[in-house]
């Protein structure tokens, strides 16, 4: 959607993996395929996926077709929650999380035999997403409901698995294991409060004796270090994508090396956060009616870019002057509206090309 404007794939992406589902509710990890294979943690990225194009196209005739599958996948996990813990019990199929070396099989502690901190924490992800979903379409006491199963689930991992000493979240309740990826969703679902996010994600990336995220979850890295007002450190955390190029490819590798693949898809969210990240580019209202532009440049004195919108273009430029001050030029489709933010301080946009000068501060 960022880079071409072309929204067909994702649409066939998303009625593949409805076409998909096993009478559970779950959708399959790959889709059409000789052989069965369910990811339930996927099924929560494909609830995700429909959000997502919510979000970024007017499209609600579309979106609409899948609030029954998207209970179905829910209700799945719902049956699954440990009534003790307010977290997730132990749950079958393959429930893969990342490639890193510390979780066996991809799947982390806690997933088969219960209370995973990282798949609750996706579960309540998805939730609140859900219940802006069914908000949208009138399905009241279901979004209530997904919120409150949210807020509850929530609050039981953070009382489980959160060891203040460390300032890190747990695996699992038993706290003997930890991962970048337990703290990156406990900070962006908010089961982490807001005033300990930053410290949260300083600990993640200085503490490398906690097993660490590949490629494609250090998509959810830099969303955490947006969520905790850090999206600065961004460029400075490219350099798995710089040692690739370094490697003489030119396309993405699916993992550190030694890898199976060196052409997957699911490396490539540098192609999105140079737009959405560094130019800060994202939409703050469904269908992409309007924008919130909030760039995170790091080390970078001068960007410029232009994106497929719904509506047309998007094009921006942005030079730092002394002491953190910008030089912006920003230029927004008929009919869309936004907001320009920089170190604080906001500033209302308007349909068609602007300039704003936000003096040192």
């Amino acid at each position: 959607l960022y880079v071409t404007g072309d929204d067909r794939l994702m649409r066939k992406a998303i009625s593949d993996f409805y076409h998909s589902r096993v009478p559970e509710g779950l959708t399959q990890g790959r889709y059409p395929s000789s052989r069965l294979q369910v990811i339930p943690p996927f099924s929560l990225f494909w609830v995700s996926m429909v959000y997502d194009y919510w979000m970024h196209r007017n499209d609600n005739a579309f979106v609409k077709e899948f609030m029954v599958p998207i209970s179905g996948v829910l209700d799945w996990y719902e049956k699954k929650i440990d009534p003790t813990k307010k977290m997730l019990g132990p749950m079958q199929w393959w429930n893969f999380v990342d490639w890193n070396l510390s979780f066996d099989g991809g799947v982390p502690d806690g997933a088969n035999d219960g209370n995973s901190s990282v798949i609750t924490l996706q579960y309540v992800a998805t939730l609140e997403q859900a219940a802006k979903l069914f908000k949208q379409f009138g399905k009241l006491d279901q979004a209530k409901h997904y919120q409150s199963l949210a807020t509850q689930l929530k609050a039981g991992t953070y009382a489980a698995c959160f060891n203040a000493s460390k300032n890190l979240m747990a695996n699992t309740p038993n706290k003997k294991a930890y991962s970048q990826h337990a703290s990156i969703m406990g900070v962006l679902t908010g089961a982490i409060p807001t005033s300990q996010q930053k410290t949260v994600m300083q600990n993640v990336l200085r503490d490398t004796t906690i097993s660490q995220a590949t490629f494609y979850y250090r998509f959810y890295l830099n969303q955490a270090l947006k969520k905790a007002g850090m999206a600065n450190n961004y460029y400075a955390e490219l350099k798995p994508w710089r040692d690739m190029i370094a490697n003489g490819l030119t396309t993405f590798a699916e993992n550190p090396d030694p890898t199976r693949s060196d052409c997957h898809a699911w490396s490539a969210s540098p192609n999105y956060d140079y737009f959405a990240t560094i130019c800060g580019i994202v939409p703050s209202q469904p269908g992409f009616a309007a924008v919130t532009i909030e760039p995170a440049m790091g080390a970078l004195h001068h960007v410029k870019a232009s994106m497929p919108h719904p509506n047309g273009t998007i094009a921006v430029e942005f030079t730092k002057s002394k002491n953190n001050g910008v030089d912006a030029t920003i230029e927004l489709p008929s009919k869309v509206k936004g907001v320009f933010i920089w170190n604080g301080k906001t500033f209302m946009l308007h349909s068609g090309a602007q300039k704003i000068k936000v003096a040192s501060l």
